[in-house]
């Protein structure tokens, strides 16, 4: 599993959480990320007893082969493409797409950009936490960074004027190494 971090994040961890690799070069080998985020997947179904089902694997996969966030229909019209059938062998349809994205959701495979409406894959599916992004509004790639410092300051902000928290969602917008260096010119 900690092969799957390093792969997808970079070789250690800066400042605050962020990675030097979130934003991967064009010369990074997605595939081995796709691999490798396929087996740690079977093995946490394996150890929570979870069923990953040929179709929840398709669809884990087609989020992790984006390599950006991408939006529930997408998948679909993806799994179309690929004549895919949902588990009762019917063609796949949205119902289908979105158990699929649920179960991954519930399994801490996958992420939802809320602001997008779109799912991206979890670099660290073991472990409990809840990701802040970083996305590109030029090319609406997303960086997941996981800093504590970040909860614990919602955390204590909001304890201190007695607000319960459900679920936070950090997103921050902005320009991605590769998209700033083209503004700048």
């Amino acid at each position: 599993m900690t092969e799957l971090k390093s792969m997808i994040a970079g070789a250690g961890t800066g400042p605050g959480g962020a990675t030097p690799a979130a934003f991967p070069s064009e010369r990074h080998d997605h595939a081995h990320c796709v691999d490798q985020a396929l087996s740690a997947a079977e093995e946490i179904c394996a150890e929570r007893g979870a069923r990953l089902t040929p179709l929840r694997r398709q669809v884990l996969e087609l989020v992790w082969r984006s390599h950006e966030p991408i939006g529930a229909y997408d998948v679909l019209a993806k799994l179309q493409r690929e004549d895919t059938a949902g588990e009762d062998g019917r063609p796949a349809a949205p119902p289908t797409v979105y158990r699929a994205l649920d179960f991954l959701l519930k399994h801490r495979l996958v992420h939802r950009i809320e602001s997008m409406n779109a799912y991206v894959g979890c670099p660290h599916p073991d472990s409990e936490h809840s990701g802040q992004f970083l996305i590109c509004r030029t090319c609406g790639n997303a960086a997941e960074i996981d800093d504590p410092a970040i909860r614990r300051a919602i955390g204590e902000h909001a304890r201190k004027i007695g607000f319960t928290i459900e679920h936070i969602t950090v997103e921050v917008a902005g320009l991605c190494p590769k998209c700033s260096a083209q503004h700048a010119d």
